[in-house]
């Protein structure tokens, strides 16, 4: 498989409830829930590109453009971007969608570094 169809078959989506318990006093989501999630998808991309143990290294810039109300549908998406020798980027957007209405608007987007390690936790060569 070519470094394109990797990347294809590795793109990553998940659907989630936005329920009470994840909201704040303004009945939106967390932004920190919202990360945690985010961070979630971005690892499961990032392993189902290199079937390798990975870590995150970092996020860059999350941007939140909308607030996620709560009662509403979320859909992530995690894509790989980037592969360099022992890392890979991984960009999350996060899209709301009404529950009793049709389409789609993007609320966040951010990217995430992980990092190929071996089983002594050093850096290694990222496989593909």
């Amino acid at each position: 498989m070519n470094l394109e169809e990797r990347i294809a078959t590795s793109k990553t989506i998940i659907f989630k409830a936005v329920f009470p318990d994840s909201t704040n006093h303004y009945d939106t989501m967390f932004g920190g829930t919202a990360m945690a999630l985010m961070d979630e998808i971005a690892f499961i991309t990032a392993t189902r590109f290199s079937r390798q143990r990975v870590v995150t290294v970092s996020s860059d810039r999350i941007d939140f453009k909308k607030p996620i109300p709560a009662g509403t549908i979320v859909e992530l998406t995690g894509e790989v971007i980037h592969v360099g020798n022992t890392s890979l980027k991984v960009k999350v957007d996060i899209f709301i969608e009404q529950m009793y209405d049709h389409g789609r608007e993007q609320a966040v987007t951010g990217e995430f570094t992980f990092v190929a390690i071996d089983e002594y936790k050093q850096p290694e060569k990222i496989k593909y």
